[in-house]
């Protein structure tokens, strides 16, 4: 009895605790960057949606193209040799 009465005190300090811990602790104030990124997206340069983000738009654009072009053309080749027929020995 003695034990359980300990164990129950220390879970109720370490709940008191982690609210507190969670009700004081100070809030982040994140700048909103939204009206920033709809003058981005909706400016008259020329550049496609999906690439307006910058450097890393480009490269993920161009990483997906050659990943895609490479999977065709390996699929192709994979058609083909399953079309031949196998050499008997």
């Amino acid at each position: 009895m003695l034990q359980g009465a300990k164990m129950l005190r220390s879970l109720l300090t370490l709940r008191q605790t982690s609210q507190r811990t969670i009700n004081t602790t100070s809030c982040r104030q994140f700048k909103n960057r939204v009206p920033e990124k709809q003058k981005l997206f909706q400016e008259e340069d020329g550049l496609p949606v999906h690439l307006k983000g910058g450097v890393t738009d480009h490269l993920l654009y161009r990483t997906t193209m050659a990943v895609t072009v490479f999977g065709t053309i390996y699929a192709v080749y994979e058609l083909f040799v399953a079309g031949m027929p196998k050499k008997q020995k």
